[in-house]
């Protein structure tokens, strides 16, 4: 954390040396994972749980039986 030109508020100090320290002790990659599982859950498990959804909106304007309502200028 001595790095030339470097200020850190006691919040941000705080958040950081426990990384240092899982890095150190060789705890990295194992933390890393579960906090990749972490993040995968909120951000992606519920986003996707029932398919893609760009992929279903793609699909349901390729597919349809009936064309989309022209607007008539009046």
């Amino acid at each position: 954390m001595d790095i030339t030109g470097a200020r850190w508020t006691i919040r941000g100090a705080e958040a950081v040396l426990p990384l240092g320290s899982l890095y150190i002790s060789g705890d990295w990659d194992e933390y890393w994972q579960f906090h990749l599982q972490q993040e995968h859950k909120p951000n992606h498990l519920a986003l996707y749980s029932s398919g893609i959804p760009l992929s279903k909106q793609v699909l349901k304007a390729c597919c349809s039986t009936t064309p989309p309502p022209l607007p008539i200028p009046v």
